[in-house]
């Protein structure tokens, strides 16, 4: 199978790429090769490569930044996809893109879950990109795959698991986040999950990809810190007071972002719980006790 794989610095095409390479024809691409915001350049590229499969993981994550440069990341979360999509349809190829917990409010009540049909209301210039590029796809493209995913960390660059080992080894005593609650997501984990999804051919449309299990950053970071022996004490803060007491201006984070992956395991994919791929990432590494 050929496949074409956007945003090749980021995090989670590296892990894409080393996850499809046996067997398959691969292609990546970063910005310099591929703009995704170039319609006329997208689609010649696509069809010049002729691929069987797109894989985009080239998206602009900068929450706070998004509130800023709404149309640079619009061009990037919005017209990229749709783009893409629009090619992956004249080339006859599939597509799957990777969206987010965002295009939800976030203010469901804890005893609920977000299914993928629920009423997307995103509060965010972030969220509201990002469901532009949903809306795109859907629209230019049958033959997708959407798959929603949450509180992404992994080996390539900076993430939440390797700032708050820093941090705890550095202090006595954290304040975390406990308010926001969600499903900490192992990078490798959604590789699988998308391996999976193309290979045994399930249903194209969109699904929720993250681990299994919910927690909050709060109790996340004392997993983290825990699984590693590091003594330091966390405290749980709300959204409000952590504002207060950093200083800093956020786009609003959603308060629930746990959702169902009941659609995904109805087609036989695996979805490891939250802490089993904590576990396998801090083995991998090289961060365990």
């Amino acid at each position: 199978m050929k496949i074409l794989i956007t945003g090749a610095n980021g995090m989670l095409a590296k892990e894409v790429k080393e996850k499809f390479a046996n067997g398959n024809d691969i292609t990546s691409t970063d910005v310099a090769e591929l703009d995704i915001t170039n319609e006329q350049g997208v689609m010649d590229y696509v069809t010049n490569l002729k691929p069987d499969l797109i894989i985009n993981c080239a998206a602009y994550t900068a929450v706070d930044k998004a509130e800023e440069n709404f149309d640079l990341a619009d061009k990037i979360n919005g017209d990229g996809p749709t783009f893409l999509a629009k090619a992956a349809k004249a080339n006859g190829c599939k597509l799957v893109h990777i969206s987010t917990d965002y295009v939800f409010g976030g203010d469901l009540n804890l005893n609920e879950v977000y299914k993928e049909d629920d009423e997307k209301k995103p509060v965010t210039a972030y969220g509201i990109t990002k469901l532009h590029g949903e809306k795109g796809i859907q629209e230019s493209l049958d033959e997708y795959y959407i798959f929603r995913t949450a509180w992404l960390y992994g080996i390539g660059g900076n993430n939440f698991v390797k700032t708050m080992t820093k941090l705890g080894t550095e202090r006595d005593e954290l304040s975390v986040v406990s308010d926001q609650h969600g499903s900490p997501t192992y990078a490798k984990d959604l590789t699988e999950i998308i391996y999976q999804a193309v290979n045994k051919k399930i249903p194209y449309g969109i699904y929720n990809a993250t681990n299994e299990g919910y927690t909050t950053w709060y109790d996340f970071t004392k997993e983290i810190l825990n699984e590693q022996g590091i003594n330091c004490k966390v405290n749980p803060v709300t959204t409000e007071e952590y504002i207060e007491m950093m200083k800093v201006t956020q786009a609003k984070r959603p308060f629930n972002s746990q959702m169902s992956k009941d659609k995904l395991k109805a087609q036989g994919i695996d979805v490891p719980e939250w802490r089993d791929g904590l576990r396998r990432y801090l083995e991998e590494a090289g961060l365990e006790k």
